[in-house]
Parts: C-alpha cells; sequence; structure tokens
C-alpha cells in the first residue's frame, strides 16, 4: 500500500523532474517517452512503457523493447491502460505527470478516468501551476498555509464544510453548472474539507501568495 509509482503520460512535459529515488515503479505511455527523451530521463530506470505505439518512432525501440507493453485496446486511453497495468501490478499510490496541458480534451479526459479509479487507486497529478486529486469525505490538506486551494465539484458535491480557508464553506453545495469553489487559499497550516454526498476535485497550488 505504502509502495509509490511515478507515471508519465501524454499531456505537457514537467519544466523539472521529481526525484525518482521516491518511487518504487517508474512507468510512461508511448508518447511521454519522446518528451523524456528530450529531457534526458534516465530511460533505463523506467519500468515499463505502455501505449498501442501509433505515436512512437526512432531507435529506442531497439534498445527498451523488453520494456514494451502493447496494449492496442481503441476503446480506452493510454493512460487507463496504463493505469490497469499498474492495479494489476498490485500497486495504489500514483503520481502523475503530464496530465494537463496540450489539447483540453486530453485533460478533461484523464480527470474523467482518474475518477474511475478513484475507488481503487490513489492518484495525484502533478503540474508546473498545482497539484490535483480526488478526496474522501473528510480529508485535511497539510502544509498549505498561504497557498491558493481551488475546490471543484465532479459534478456535484453537497453538505461541504471548511475550514482553514479564508472563504469557508458550511454545510453548502457546489455544482459543475451553477457554482464552484476555485481560486481560495488557506489561512492556515491545515485545511479541513468534509462533505456529504458527491465528488470534489481539489487544486493546491505550488507557489505561496
Amino acid at each position: 500500500m505504502n509502495k509509490k509509482v511515478l507515471l508519465f503520460i501524454n499531456g505537457d512535459a514537467p519544466k523539472s523532474l521529481p526525484n525518482i529515488e521516491n518511487y518504487d515503479l517508474i512507468a510512461c505511455t508511448d508518447g511521454a517517452f519522446h518528451y523524456l527523451k528530450q529531457l534526458r530521463f534516465p530511460l533505463e530506470k523506467l519500468n515499463f512503457i505502455s501505449g498501442d505505439f501509433d505515436s512512437h518512432s526512432g531507435a529506442d525501440e531497439n534498445v527498451y523493447e523488453d520494456k514494451f507493453i502493447y496494449t492496442p485496446d481503441q476503446e480506452k486511453t493510454d493512460f487507463h491502460k496504463a493505469l490497469e497495468i499498474i492495479s494489476e501490478k498490485g500497486f495504489k499510490n500514483i503520481d502523475i505527470f503530464g496530465g494537463s496541458g496540450g489539447e483540453q480534451d486530453h485533460f478533461l479526459g484523464n480527470l474523467t478516468v482518474a475518477y474511475s479509479f478513484k475507488e481503487n487507486l490513489i492518484i495525484k497529478f502533478y503540474d508546473d501551476f498545482s497539484e490535483y486529486f480526488f478526496i474522501p469525505k473528510s480529508f485535511v490538506l497539510k502544509n498549505v498555509k498561504d497557498k491558493l486551494i481551488s475546490l471543484y465539484p465532479f459534478p456535484t458535491a453537497e453538505n461541504i464544510t471548511t475550514k482553514g480557508l479564508n472563504w469557508c464553506l458550511s454545510n453548502e453545495n457546489l455544482s459543475i453548472t451553477s457554482r464552484i469553489g476555485t481560486r481560495n487559499f488557506a489561512i492556515e497550516d491545515e485545511v479541513l474539507i468534509k462533505y456529504e454526498k458527491g465528488d470534489l476535485l481539489v487544486f493546491v497550488g505550488n507557489k505561496y501568495l
């Protein structure tokens, strides 16, 4: 349960790479393989590269062919198929880089894929602006004072109560069609978020205000 996975997918390449020593398994989709090469990522550290390989070309196919997992199912995205492989290997904690940027339908699709796995996997997305993830019905954000905090209903969340935000909620509802909780910020080091029904996606800014 405590072992962690680092997964790169085919959105915008991160400007800086995470410390790979913090992870027990490292993988990427075939599209992300391109930017990892450009970033001079140590490709030998990859445990597997998955996808339909429709966007993959170059001499590295021969060098790393033993790490390829071919997943041709066109009914699922490469991200979805990579999560299935990771889950089958028994991992649950997954940090995702490359989930945002690029074509925005991909970004929304990635959120939907993460939503479909939220009962079985703990998935956190990271980009150059924030980290974001679905939270359970009661959750505490730590070390966030003066950071931007956004609560995004997916598509609704009911009876939300928060503590530690500049604009707190008290048994209030959010809905993607009427009211969302973006662009708030933490006034305490710990922020408590509770809600009774629905789902919440939380964004935590990387920088302090």
